[in-house]
């Protein structure tokens, strides 16, 4: 019996990414014809889909929480977050990858990826995100009208995320302002209108981003100093320690400070307390994230990177607690 690719340059030579999860299912399972288009929508690291759909499921449960009666609506719009960002994900990295495609042949990690590699053509990836933009159309527009308008309004910052990292030392705030606008789409899906708590929690968010894509750009710095990217952890260098924790604080407080803003009106204490525990103890996993850094150790970014999901997911059932309150 035959084992599967193993070390970087065999999973490259058979068409997989450098940084994808190892035996993923598009790599194992997937046909083979649907492989390069699978790997353009990063479907092989769904760690991006986990932390674009996290704040809108984040904008629901506190919409929840701040009051009003449990409808069938909010299931829907709960598996249909689920579905838009898969697939927004997916045209958002096949967007991203169409205008990268010249920088990232010279960058180690990312030449594995389908368009430089040669697995599709520039033309084949556009006609792939196209599809999976309009089959997120068809998704947005059983939402309400608000909320359909806010979706459309999100492509602006999508469209714009790839060409930041030429023109500002910041890109990551860009990926936050497009990662985390699920937070304002869900939380006025169910509430009718946008609301200053989504408002707040979607700066949260933002916050958020700069923390775990400044530990994400780390492994990328060396390549794009040379070819001219700009990134947050170029700009930071050694301080990088320092502005994570400026980041963790500014997102537990926001975080905080929506979930005050949603859940006081209704004068319940209980379900105030334990709405407050969501962002405490997603700041107790950032904070183990701050401490547990090395900017030099590539294995050990990913993993801090990847852990992000699993630290997103910690204020949603406290959320939900004090909502069935």
């Amino acid at each position: 019996m035959t084992s599967g690719p193993t070390t970087p340059e065999q999973r490259t030579l058979a068409g997989q990414v450098s940084d994808a999860v190892s035996g993923n299912w598009v790599d194992t399972l997937a046909p083979a014809w649907t492989r390069p288009y699978l790997r353009l929508s990063r479907a092989d690291r769904p760690i991006g889909t986990w932390l674009l759909l996290l704040p809108c499921w984040w904008g629901l449960f506190l919409a929840m929480a701040a009051g009003g009666d449990p409808r069938w609506q909010d299931l829907w719009i709960f598996l249909g977050c689920g579905a838009g960002a898969w697939l927004m994900r997916g045209a958002g990295c096949t967007w991203n990858d169409i205008t990268d495609r010249k920088f990232d042949g010279m960058v180690e990690r990312t030449k594995s990826r389908p368009i430089p590699s040669g697995q599709v053509t520039t033309q084949q990836a556009v006609a792939w995100m196209v599809i999976q933009a309009l089959v997120a159309f068809c998704i947005l527009l059983t939402f309400p009208l608000p909320a359909i308008v806010l979706g459309i309004i999100a492509l602006g910052p999508v469209c714009i995320y790839p060409f930041a990292k030429r023109f500002t030392w910041w890109p990551q705030i860009f990926l936050g302002l497009a990662f985390n606008w699920g937070a304002l789409l869900a939380w006025t899906a169910h509430s009718g209108s946008l609301g200053w708590p989504a408002v707040v929690l979607y700066v949260a968010g933002i916050a958020w981003t700069l923390f775990y894509d400044t530990i994400y750009a780390h492994q990328d710095k060396e390549d794009d100093a040379l070819i001219g990217v700009k990134s947050t952890a170029r700009l930071f260098m050694d301080r990088t320690p320092a502005w994570l924790a400026r980041f963790l604080v500014a997102a537990v407080s926001l975080m905080g400070l929506a979930v005050i803003l949603a859940v006081m009106p209704r004068q319940d204490p209980s379900a105030l307390i334990l709405a407050l525990l969501g962002p405490w103890a997603m700041g107790f996993h950032l904070l183990w994230q701050l401490k547990t850094f090395d900017s030099e150790n590539m294995d050990g970014l990913l993993m801090l990177f990847r852990s992000n999901r699993n630290a997103g997911l910690l204020p949603l059932p406290f959320f939900a607690v004090a909502f069935l309150l």
